[in-house]
């Protein structure tokens, strides 16, 4: 099953609606994304926490890293760069943090507020190789954009 952007968009605006709780928006988006596409073998926020640090947040999928450095992995160069990370071949980054052995391919994406702070990351993973594209990139982050621009 490959996703329906257009659908998950509505669905997704519908469940947040007013909703500006970090923590809450966070659930509601992994839960509704991890669901929407058969790629997706596990999707979730790392929180910042303190000064260049992340903490797992809500997920769907197997186990994740409880605590992630921005020097390190994919995660904390989306962080520490504020630039989408798109990884066809997760082996072939320097410092990847295997979380999951399984895991081949990723895409994490900053999240931001209105105001410019960096809330965490959004971290999609899949057990198939170069699983993500450019346009599951900017829709994310668009759709990221939109559910996070009054959370705290």
């Amino acid at each position: 099953m490959r996703v329906d952007y257009d659908e998950l968009k509505k669905t997704v605006l519908a469940l947040t609606e007013g909703e500006t709780d970090t923590v809450s928006l966070m659930a509601t988006l992994a839960c509704e994304v991890h669901h929407s596409d058969d790629r997706f073998d596990w999707t979730g926020f790392y929180r910042v926490v303190g000064p260049e640090l992340l903490k797992i947040g809500p997920y769907q999928g197997g186990h994740g890293c409880l605590v992630i450095p921005f020097t390190r992995g994919v995660c904390g160069a989306a962080a520490r760069s504020r630039e989408v990370q798109l990884v066809a071949d997760v082996e072939a980054f320097e410092g990847h943090i295997a979380c999951a052995t399984s895991t081949r391919s990723e895409l994490v994406l900053p999240v931001v507020n209105r105001k410019g702070d960096l809330l965490g990351v959004f971290d999609l993973d899949s057990d198939l190789p170069d699983a993500f594209t450019p346009e599951d990139a900017d829709v994310i982050a668009a759709l990221l954009a939109t559910v996070f621009a009054e959370a705290a």
